[in-house]
């Protein structure tokens, strides 16, 4: 059965934490696996996280199933997040899914079901499983310019440009905030052109916000979403609660369907429901248990917004501080776009044979495109990093 099975190709991103924990060498730095990580190089738990999960495991009195649709608290909870105060509310249907990833699965074999000739529209470059899993759930897929190597920010009249040509057989993929793998975010205007192209040419808009909180704010990051669900008949939209939560084992999303009607999104629901059947039948629960829990609770919100402000916060201090080091210590201003950058991450705009330079020569890791999770950081390796970037550059 197994005997002409391809050699398998490494996950260019996974493949580095492998590589990393195998090198011997005690100044190596981990910019590449998306995580975030505190001044002492560990993943937090949340504070607001471990006070819900006391919560949980004092209250919880059973482990059955919770159902197809996941918890239904939870999944309110995820639309009242990203959709407060939109039209979208009175027509929106969430599941609960294992991540993001199994949302976006799940919203793509939805799309192939409704729409078998869907073209997903995915910007260039855009984050690593966007590809796959579309072409997985077996639709087309189109990539529009997105990303400029000279300016290091949105080409938005490129983008804009082939965005036109998106039709009503096509879907197009937007990341929400923080894009992932460049940093750099469309402005509010470019969100405001784009649902206006969607109205125009009839082209349905999908969302992937996994990073909600760590580009301006809470709220701030989710302002064009929510303008173009408040503006557009039909949407998608994909969530995750591994970052702004820290809940990366615990593999928490959630799948979402703006429609024109409560029918319509009930009947994309329970379209959902069997396609959750025959995937994963029901996605864990603890996760869920622990956000519900806290976005239920008004001391733990305030808690884990105030958490999630500092988080936010010391990304804009360590992209502040490497670029001040480039600038003071090595006098170039070569990198100065990585401070206007969102997020977690950042292109620097080298090949590959570089990035595998600053792996072998310094033992920074980094994925072969060029990006670098600034969340990665500690800052103790500052000088570090910079000065091996400006002797690779």
């Amino acid at each position: 059965m197994f005997t002409h099975l391809p050699e398998p190709t490494l996950d260019p991103i996974l493949s580095l934490s492998v590589a990393y924990r195998n090198d011997a060498r005690a100044d190596k730095v981990d910019l590449g696996i998306g995580v975030y990580r505190n001044s002492q190089g560990e993943t937090p738990i949340m504070q607001a996280v471990k006070m819900a999960q006391d919560i949980v495991v004092e209250t919880q009195k059973t482990k059955a199933y919770v159902g197809l649709a996941g918890c239904e608290k939870f999944n309110q909870s995820m639309i009242d997040l990203l959709l407060t105060d939109t039209s979208a509310i009175g027509r929106v249907a969430a599941i609960q899914t294992p991540g993001a990833s199994g949302a976006l699965r799940m919203l793509g074999d939805l799309m192939k079901i409704a729409q078998p000739d869907t073209t997903v529209w995915i910007s260039n470059p855009s984050y690593v499983n966007h590809k796959p899993v579309m072409e997985a759930a077996g639709l087309n897929v189109r990539f529009y310019h997105y990303f400029s190597p000279q300016t290091k920010q949105v080409d938005t009249s490129r983008m804009l440009d082939d965005l036109s040509n998106a039709g009503v057989n096509d879907v197009v993929l937007l990341h929400g905030c923080c894009h992932n793998p460049t940093g750099a975010d469309i402005d509010f205007s470019a969100w405001q052109a784009i649902t206006e192209l969607s109205q125009k040419n009839g082209f349905t808009p999908f969302v992937d916000i996994a990073y909600q909180g760590f580009g301006d704010g809470l709220e701030e990051d989710a302002k064009g979403l929510r303008y173009m669900a408040d503006n557009v008949e039909e949407m998608l939209i994909t969530t995750s609660c591994s970052k702004n939560f820290g809940l990366y084992r615990e593999r928490t999303g959630a799948a979402i369907v703006v429609g024109k009607s409560n029918h319509d999104v009930a009947n994309a629901k329970g379209k959902l429901l069997t396609l959750a059947r025959s995937t994963y039948t029901m996605p864990p629960d603890h996760g869920a248990a622990l956000v519900k829990t806290i976005l239920q609770d008004q001391q733990l919100t305030g808690i884990w917004k105030t958490e999630l402000y500092e988080m936010q916060q010391r990304l804009v201090s360590l992209r502040h501080s490497l670029c001040n080091e480039f600038r003071t210590v090595h006098n170039t201003d070569q990198f100065d776009f990585i401070e206007s950058h969102k997020g977690m991450f950042t292109v620097l705009g080298f090949n590959s044979e570089q990035m595998l330079q600053l792996r072998e020569q310094f033992g920074i890791y980094a994925v072969g495109d060029g990006r670098i999770n600034i969340a990665g950081l500690s800052e103790q390796h500052i000088p570090f990093v910079a000065r091996s970037i400006v002797q690779v550059a």
